[in-house]
């Protein structure tokens, strides 16, 4: 220590300097700052207040806050990332943060926990970001997850729980192995045959006449739409019996939809068979007919085995608000023009504008451009209303396309990047663990499973990728980046 004292002799300052009027220089990443006490010490928390009162603990206090120190200068030195840097001194004298166009939020919110400034600074704009990011960062984590848990044999499981495991793996993850991918395959041909099915049934040439009159379905027909419903039964017994959580399985909109296309081939067969004894015949074919029509939601299931549909859901599903504003203006346009069409035509002797209501009907084809021809105008007026109706009704539908549109590309693109982005963590895992750097043991494994519901960080197994697209959330270890260091 006494030579450290020798070294470094001006450490020590008077006792009567006030810290409001010191002045210290700091170095990060090699650009310069200077800072008076005077506003450093309004956050007497933060990194940079510290350094005030650092110099007079002590070298073990100045090192214990930065990287190096120049006594001759009284400057500190910082290995930080200086462009974050000048975004987080704003707090001195503005009171909020600014995050700078291009940061990473993640890489910023490091280094504010790392200058000690207190999150409620950084502005609600940006902290948008910062949630948007926090929400990749944990969809990448959920989906390294699962893989991970597919990969993972637990030896205590039960012969039950692993045939239930290989079962839902089977049916739902086409990807993991050929005969799952063959199965997938097969169910999708299914829905495509059984939807071709039931519209070749409708063909009246490809009908039967039965004993009463009555048409019905060709019996080829009806033993094709059998066997498909077969398969969508046991497909669905089957993804029932082995999920994990029956509940919530249940009530998935895409198992709904599942059962609303099987049911109305049983409630029909159970109408035909036992109806006729509680009911007239006549109600039990009208009922079997309308039950028949429920059929059509099985097209819904190919959204099951097609991303892209799966996509475009979620994008309308994102754009409510643009949607609601088109039929607020196709309402709005529908009402004015409706009423001013019944106006002007309403004193013609042909007149087809009987009332406003029925006028809506001509309003609602005219702004959507389809125009059937059935009501129109006959006196000029009229038609001058119509010509401008149109022109509204395209400007009204327009306006809302173009960001419905970029939902669906942000989502699809978004998607691609998470997808990319947890094979790249699984394969820095894999090379690390040839290695000898990452074990893999089902402990591990649990962690990541249990600390994925209770905190932002999910586990140790997965700092082995740190890189330039070191993903922080998913380590419990705090990781900082150097100035050197790219965010990707």
């Amino acid at each position: 220590k006494m030579a450290d004292d020798s070294m470094f002799p001006d450490v020590e300052i008077d006792g009567a300097e006030k810290s409001e009027e010191m002045e210290i220089i700091v170095n990060v990443g090699g650009v310069r700052q200077v800072f008076y006490g005077d506003n450093l010490n309004q956050y007497p928390e933060t990194r940079l207040a510290e350094l005030i009162n650092c110099l007079s603990g002590g070298y073990d206090s100045i090192f214990s806050l930065c990287d190096d120190y120049d006594p001759g200068k009284r400057e500190f030195y910082f290995d930080r990332d200086p462009d974050a840097f000048k975004c987080i001194i704003d707090v001195y004298y503005f009171g909020e943060i600014h995050m700078k166009k291009g940061i990473c939020p993640i890489c910023f919110k490091n280094e504010m926990e790392f200058w000690k400034v207190d999150l409620k600074f950084l502005d609600d704009c940006c902290k948008t970001h910062l949630s948007e990011k926090k929400e990749e960062l944990e969809e990448i984590a959920r989906r390294v997850q699962l893989i991970l848990d597919d990969l993972g044999v637990d030896a205590s499981e039960s012969r039950w729980k692993r045939c239930q495991k290989c079962i839902w793996k089977f049916l739902e993850k086409p990807e993991s192995s050929y005969p799952a991918r063959v199965v997938a395959v097969l169910s999708f041909l299914f829905i495509l045959i059984s939807s071709v099915v039931m519209c070749v049934g409708t063909i009246p040439d490809l009908q039967v006449v039965d004993a009463e009159g009555n048409r019905m379905e060709h019996p080829t027909l009806d033993s094709i739409e059998t066997a498909c419903i077969g398969w969508f039964t046991m497909e669905y017994v089957l993804r029932l019996i082995s999920s994990p959580n029956k509940l919530h399985f249940a009530l998935s909109f895409m198992n709904i939809v599942d059962v609303l296309a099987i049911l109305p081939f049983y409630v029909s067969l159970t109408l035909t068979h036992l109806g006729a004894k509680l009911m007239e015949l006549s109600n039990v074919q009208q009922a079997v007919q309308a039950l028949r029509i429920m059929r059509i939601a099985r097209i819904f299931k190919l959204a099951r085995h097609s991303s892209g549909l799966q996509t475009l859901t979620y994008a309308l599903k994102r754009s409510f608000k643009e949607l609601g504003l088109l039929l607020m203006y196709l309402a709005v346009g529908i009402f004015v023009f409706s009423a001013l069409g019944y106006t002007m035509e309403q004193n013609h002797p042909d007149t087809l504008f009987k009332s406003i209501p029925q006028s809506f009907w001509w309003a609602i084809i005219t702004m959507t451009t389809v125009g059937y021809g059935d009501i129109y105008p006959k006196t000029t007026l009229g038609k001058l209303n119509a010509a401008i109706s149109f022109l509204c009704g395209v400007i009204a539908i327009a306006l809302p396309i173009h960001p419905i549109i970029n939902n669906f590309v942000r989502y699809y693109n978004k998607q691609r990047v998470l997808e990319t982005a947890a094979k790249h963590e699984l394969e820095l895992m894999e090379l690390n663990s040839a290695e000898g750097k990452a074990t893999g043991s089902k402990s591990e494994l649990e962690d990541l499973s249990r600390e994925g519901k209770e905190g932002p960080f999910y586990s140790s197994q997965l700092k082995v990728s740190h890189s330039d697209t070191f993903i922080h959330i998913l380590s419990k270890e705090k990781h900082y980046r150097t100035r050197l260091q790219s965010c990707k």
